[in-house]
């Protein structure tokens, strides 16, 4: 590996290992599920009804920002331009962000909750046939294209620092959340004993859905943020040393295969069935990655530049599209639908 890649990967696991570490430790009290509380009507007592901004958005939005970055940058690094990955990334995103609604109200029933495994396995299966559309209206226009495996690789690879670091939205707002584990297998519990992780406030989903405030549970949306990023890193690595297909298929593997499993760990209403609609889907992606793997022809490795990558994402119209990205996502995910909140506004009179 070159120094650039070195540090590349260095900088990126420093950043992620630190927000990990203090997310998963402090991100279960309930202080830490609601950013802001905006009055909205005054209500006949003079209070008024709030809408509450929560850190679930926060952290959903910079995990979609983190991961297009991502994508962007490993693109740019083999001679992509960044407009055609970006008219890429929008269009797979864009059939992605509604469905994380749609796929949880059809599963769950639930009308105002997102899910992240059926939105993933949306665009996972859409991609590879987006991407082909792409390049024909580039060569309809005369316009460059985005080589096929690279670019599912690098989807697949930020798609695996996207979910592992939007799993800190679900500790902040308690979903997604595991078994006791006094009700886990022996062995289990003793290697989980006092590392669980212990949700407080009435408001967190954990509470007032299934009655575990304060009790000791599965720290799966921390096992799954450490994995999924962990998965992340090594797929970069896979990919900045040309081997596209491999990093896809490692990232696909492992992330949908812990799916899999890992929805045993959960206690949360995942849909009816011994086998969860989310199981299924985790267990038909991995299938569909390896049609994909062996669908997509090997491709000369081009020779990674991630100072001309980084140089190329670093500019004013996409940190502003990232930006744009951000505050499009923290309206849709942020505005808590399930919580509110009752606001009084006085005058501190010894102040005056």
């Amino acid at each position: 590996m070159t120094s650039s890649t070195l540090v590349f990967l260095g900088v990126l696991s420093i950043f992620l290992g630190v927000v990990l570490v203090l997310g998963i430790r402090i991100l279960p009290r309930e202080e830490w599920q609601v950013l802001a509380a905006i009055p909205r009507v005054k209500e006949k007592d003079g209070t008024w009804s709030g809408l509450n901004l929560t850190y679930y958005g926060l952290f959903t939005a910079n995990a979609y920002v983190l991961a297009l970055a991502v994508f962007l940058i490993l693109l740019a690094a083999i001679g992509v331009p960044v407009t055609v990955s970006i008219l890429f990334a929008v269009l797979v995103l864009s059939a992605c962000m509604p469905l994380s609604r749609v796929i949880a109200r059809i599963v769950e029933g639930k009308s105002y909750t997102f899910t992240v495994g059926g939105a993933s396995f949306a665009g996972l299966v859409a991609a590879p046939w987006v991407l082909l559309a792409v390049n024909a209206g580039a060569r309809a226009f005369e316009g460059p294209g985005i080589p096929v495996a690279p670019a599912v690789s690098a989807m697949a690879v930020a798609y695996a620092f996207g979910e592992g670091l939007g799993r800190l939205a679900c500790l902040s707002f308690g979903c997604c959340y595991g078994r006791a584990l006094e009700e886990m297998p022996p062995v289990i519990r003793r290697m989980l004993a006092g590392k669980g992780c212990v949700f407080s406030g009435k408001t967190k989903k954990a509470a007032y859905e299934s009655g575990l405030e304060g009790v000791e549970l599965v720290p799966v949306q921390a096992m799954t943020a450490i994995l999924y990023s962990a998965t992340g890193l090594v797929s970069t690595g896979l990919f900045l040393l040309g081997w596209y297909r491999w990093a896809f298929l490692f990232a696909v593997l492992v992330t949908q295969g812990w799916r899999a499993w890992s929805e045993s760990l959960r206690a949360d209403f995942r849909g009816g069935g011994k086998i969860t609609a989310y199981q299924a889907m985790a267990l038909v992606a991995m299938g569909y990655s390896v049609f994909i793997f062996f669908l997509l022809s090997d491709v000369q490795r081009m020779q990674a530049d991630l100072v001309a990558g980084v140089g190329a994402v670093w500019n004013l119209p996409t940190v502003l599209f990232l930006q744009g990205l951000w505050v499009l996502s923290f309206h849709y995910t942020g505005r808590s639908m399930v919580t509110g909140s009752r606001i009084t506004i006085h005058v501190h009179r010894e102040r005056i």
